[in-house]
């Protein structure tokens, strides 16, 4: 696939690394677009609910974010544009990808929204409802992870993934938005199963052959 025939996450990635490559820099502006569960219940900062997929802790989260993105994101935009046509295909990724980071942080802010502790940010949510939808469109596809050298298929990963998130999510302590991963995860199934319900039942086909 060329370039051109994904732009939407190209135009992503480029604000989200300008814009995080920014916060690096300035403290007081990434506090202002951190989400924060705390300032979003007790002062209606509800914009904190995205902004926070802007930017990042550090250059390595950034990178791994982007990659995966760039990665499944020109999969899936390319699929909707061929399913629904470029301009509504356009339109049906930047909801998948938003409204899969709105989604993600529903868990944390119910869990957080009288903790003045808890603070998260990055794109982490928003990128896994990226990367389920295209598991749940494409499951016969392959994944391949860091130190693992060989390919994992990609139903299989999905299975994996939302175990591990969930376990971790409900363990906590360990510095990482599990719970992000997993609400966005899971938005990116639904969203799937809205505008094409039968890649339900053909998901579940190809895994049982």
């Amino acid at each position: 696939m060329e370039l051109q025939n994904y732009p939407v996450t190209i135009v992503i990635i480029i604000a989200t690394v300008l814009i995080s490559l920014r916060a690096f820099k300035d403290s007081e502006m990434k506090y202002k677009w951190i989400f924060y569960p705390y300032k979003v219940q007790r002062e209606n900062q509800l914009y904190r609910i995205l902004s926070h997929i802007f930017i990042h802790g550090d250059t390595m989260h950034l990178i791994f974010n982007m990659f995966v993105l760039f990665s499944f994101g020109g999969i899936m935009e390319f699929i909707f544009g061929n399913y629904f046509g470029a301009g509504l295909g356009s339109l049906h990724f930047l909801v998948l990808y938003f409204l899969g980071g709105l989604a993600a942080s529903i868990w944390p802010y119910l869990r957080n929204k009288d903790n003045p502790n808890y603070m998260s940010l990055g794109a982490s949510g928003a990128v896994s409802a990226v990367l389920f939808a295209s598991i749940l469109w494409m499951p016969e596809g392959g994944i391949y992870l860091l130190f693992i050298p060989f390919e994992i298929p990609a139903w299989l990963f999905g299975i994996l993934y939302l175990g591990f998130e969930y376990y971790m999510s409900k363990k906590g302590g360990t510095g990482v938005a599990h719970d992000a991963h997993f609400g966005g995860a899971i938005f990116g199934i639904a969203y799937v199963l809205l505008i094409n319900f039968s890649k339900g039942a053909a998901f579940f086909e190809y895994i049982l052959s």
